[in-house]
């Protein structure tokens, strides 16, 4: 021992059985290596999967946010449309949100969060920047219903604002187009004629818009028009509107309607939208 430390006698012989146990101990190692490296992966990979969770739940967050962004600068936009529109009416308007749609698959109807409590009365108009959406047919004190354009046989007296003819826009359905009925063969309509509100009801003040024809089929042996039309307003798309409170007996007033086929306030034909047509007086 005391030649080795001095002189390292033995360093040769120890670097040969090192150099000859080196596999053997490899080998050895191989369990401790493998449960290791096993573990090392289990390890990453359960906090890959919950680093992975939790990007996907942010990342359903922030989709969820930017779609919630997206609908309220529409419903702002529409409120915003609704305030221009609340000026240019001359009389009262009372501001609705739609609650929900009544389970029922054949009628088209609403409920609104205004009732008679707040000053609504049945057979009032509802309406938006485009033009009316529906009346007011049950109500209640808390809330009320509404019959929209679309339901069947809900009928609108209306004229055509480019000559003043006066006829009756009926439902005919969820999904279906509206109708012009007991039109003869000879009455001057043409396709993309809008249809305004012509008062004569005591319902309904007048020149609003309510459709827009956009088909004519005359049958010349039956001396008859099938006139077809889509509602000006769209009836499914806002949560907002107006409900108008016209009194014929002290709202009513002379009305005209101008010959390039304008409606009345608030109302706008498709495909002119972005130009808001002349209030009637």
């Amino acid at each position: 021992m005391l030649i080795d430390f001095r002189f390292k006698t033995l360093n040769p012989i120890r670097d040969n059985v090192n150099w000859l146990l080196r596999p053997l101990e490899y080998v050895m190692l191989m369990p401790r290596n493998a449960f290791e490296a096993t573990t090392e992966y289990f390890t990453t990979r359960g906090t890959l999967d919950i680093e992975n969770q939790a990007m996907r739940a942010r990342q359903a967050e922030l989709s969820l946010l930017a779609n919630q962004t997206e609908f309220l600068l529409v419903e702002n936009q529409n409120l915003r449309q609704l305030m221009d529109l609340q000026k240019q009416i001359p009389f009262k308007t009372l501001p609705v949100e739609i609650l929900f749609n009544p389970p029922n698959p054949i009628s088209q109807r609403i409920v609104i969060n205004r009732g008679s409590h707040d000053g609504l009365k049945q057979g009032n108009p509802i309406a938006n920047d485009a033009g009316i959406l529906g009346q007011v047919v049950r109500l209640y004190e808390r809330s009320a219903e509404v019959s929209l354009l679309e339901d069947r046989d809900f009928a609108v007296p209306v004229q055509v604002a480019r000559n003043g003819l006066r006829a009756a826009v009926f439902g005919a359905g969820r999904g279906n187009p509206l109708e012009l009925r007991y039109l003869p063969v000879a009455s001057d309509l043409e396709v993309g004629d809008v249809l305004i509100t012509s008062g004569i009801d005591g319902v309904y003040p007048p020149g609003f818009a309510v459709a827009v024809i956009s088909r004519i089929e005359r049958n010349v042996d039956k001396n008859s028009s099938n006139v077809f039309c889509v509602p000006a307003a769209a009836v499914n798309r806002y949560r907002q509107a107006l409900a108008i409170l016209y009194d014929p007996q002290f709202d009513a007033k002379p009305s005209a309607v101008t010959k390039s086929g304008s409606a009345g306030p608030g109302a706008m034909a498709p495909g002119r939208r972005q130009t808001r047509a002349r209030g009637m007086q």
